[in-house]
């Protein structure tokens, strides 16, 4: 869930849940009212308590503005065609925060279509 997802639902929740106590509160309401008012109640605490849990999303991309580091890493070694990487790899330039690579090991690619890297790989 993005931040601005469980932003909109958090104050959706808090509206429901505050808003709740009006209806107990105005011209003495009935047992339909009253009945109405505590689903809502439940269903604003429900979604307060389900996006307060919720992580942010992820995926192969970093979100904007995050730091990425590598550093310290060990030897990325590719034969036969493969592919290794030891340091920061951000398919297709993805992200706008920083990313940064220090002391990384050795990278060693064998073999027709090959390809390591230990430090920061943009492809």
């Amino acid at each position: 869930m993005t931040p601005g997802w469980k932003i909109t639902v958090v104050v959706a929740a808090v509206a429901g849940i505050v808003s709740t106590p009006l209806f107990w509160l105005l011209n003495s309401p009935d047992t339909g009212q009253l009945v109405g008012a505590s689903v809502q109640a439940a269903v604003a605490i429900g979604a307060l308590v389900w996006a307060l849990f919720q992580h942010p999303a992820t995926g192969s991309a970093p979100a904007p503005g995050l730091v990425d580091v590598a550093v310290d890493t060990g030897k990325a070694e590719a034969t036969g065609g493969g592919s290794a990487n030891a340091g920061v790899r951000r398919p297709g330039g993805a992200g706008s925060g920083s990313a940064t690579a220090e002391r990384t090991g050795e990278a060693t690619a064998d073999g027709t279509g090959s390809s390591a890297n230990s430090g920061i790989d943009y492809s």
